[in-house]
């Protein structure tokens, strides 16, 4: 009998990188929008590159006063540490280009029937969850996030001068019979100051990276790739342009489960590839956590203009321990899925979403502030009683 054994790996990237810095931006003027105007209707995008930044988008606001997009943008700049000759929070050219949204847009979104909402865009969203981590996430971007995070605290402390704010990291797990098993591969590349080579960041970041696998996962330092170009000086927007929504698959599940193909950041809770996503993952989380499944996937479809999904699906992964399409309706009852429902249930028309724009919008733990709060699994136990069981809890709602 043969063992099923793999190997799957999963990228993160820190704050810094370029892509990350336009989705924090970007996240930050939604922010300052809904603050003013829960209702605000915002899709921001932003482009950074050598001394330059472009924002723009679309916007719908009751607010007096528009955010200062440009203020906002060379804070969350100086925020992550930028102040290089070629890409500095002090100098950085800001352009803003955001205008008034569609007229034809806002009636569909509007106009749904019912005094509900249409969805803001057609399109599918997926949520997921496993029981590889406490988190109920895939193990391997948890992992790739947090050997990033770990590294981006100490720099801002102080503790690590030597590296920059850019970075990426890339972890390969060894999985036997559908479980990890331990470390295979870590490749991990950061920006750095003149004069050091790869093996003395490597000596540097090496801890980092044993500290954040369980115990007894030992990785052979031949297969810890640290800077393999040898030399990262250079980095950040004066090194690649960066644009919004580039990175969905670090954002979601590393690779591990499906992607419907719309990104997150900059865009409002009316507009269904986030909030839908978020509720997705919402259900998803919780049937795992009531013990129904192991590993469960949700896909969501929508028409812009309307309301309710026009599929709804349910793939147990063979893990279930109910009936899927039961299952489906069970949670259809306990959770409206229109635009409107999403946002009440999930408490979404508030300025909470800075904090998603790195290192996840999943597996973290719910914030006071009403960050994440698509991560709780306060459903859970009611979904176990409408099925006649008792919840079975994995997760400490703690993430990376």
């Amino acid at each position: 009998m043969f063992t099923n054994t793999y190997l799957f790996s999963s990228e993160s990237v820190s704050e810094g990188h370029p892509d990350k810095i336009c989705d924090m931006i970007s996240d930050a003027i939604l922010d300052s929008y809904l603050a003013q105007d829960p209702d605000a209707r915002v899709a921001c995008e932003t482009l950074a590159t050598t001394g330059h930044v472009t924002i723009a988008g679309e916007v719908r606001t009751r607010a007096k006063d528009h955010p200062p997009a440009a203020d906002i943008a060379r804070n969350v700049i100086r925020s992550i540490g930028y102040d290089q000759d070629a890409f500095s929070w002090r100098t950085v050219d800001i352009v803003n280009r955001l205008h008034t949204q569609s007229a034809d847009i806002a009636r569909g979104v509007d106009d749904a029937g019912n005094g509900e909402e249409g969805a803001g865009d057609q399109g599918i969203m997926f949520g997921y969850a496993c029981r590889e981590t406490p988190a109920l996430m895939p193990a391997p971007i948890v992992y790739a996030h947090g050997i990033l995070q770990n590294l981006a605290t100490d720099r801002k402390a102080g503790i690590l001068p030597q590296l920059g704010p850019d970075a990426k990291s890339q972890v390969t797990l060894r999985y036997r019979d559908g479980k990890p098993v331990g470390v295979e591969t870590v490749v991990l590349s950061t920006q750095h100051i003149e004069g050091l080579s790869a093996a003395d960041i490597k000596d540097i970041v090496a801890p980092y990276v044993m500290d954040i696998f369980p115990k007894g996962w030992a990785i052979d330092p031949n297969r810890l790739l640290v800077n393999p170009t040898g030399n990262f000086v250079i980095g950040g927007p004066d090194g690649d342009t960066g644009l919004t929504g580039r990175k969905i698959i670090v954002d979601t599940y590393g690779g591990a489960a499906p992607h419907g193909g719309g990104a997150f950041s900059g865009k409002d809770p009316t507009k269904v590839d986030r909030s839908a996503a978020y509720v997705a993952r919402y259900l998803a989380k919780n049937v795992v956590e009531a013990g129904l499944a192991d590993t469960c996937l949700i896909q969501l479809a929508y028409a812009i203009g309307v309301a309710e999904p026009v599929s709804v699906y349910l793939d147990l992964k063979g893990t279930g321990r109910v009936d899927p399409v039961r299952l489906a309706k069970v949670l259809r009852e306990m959770v409206p899925l229109t635009p409107r429902g999403i946002r009440s249930h999930l408490d979404l028309a508030r300025p909470i979403y800075a904090p998603t724009a790195s290192y996840g919008h999943f597996g973290r733990s719910p914030r006071d502030s009403g960050s994440f709060s698509w991560e709780s699994t306060d459903i859970a136990d009611q979904l176990a009683r409408a099925f006649g069981a008792i919840a079975q809890p994995v997760s400490a709602q703690s993430g990376h």
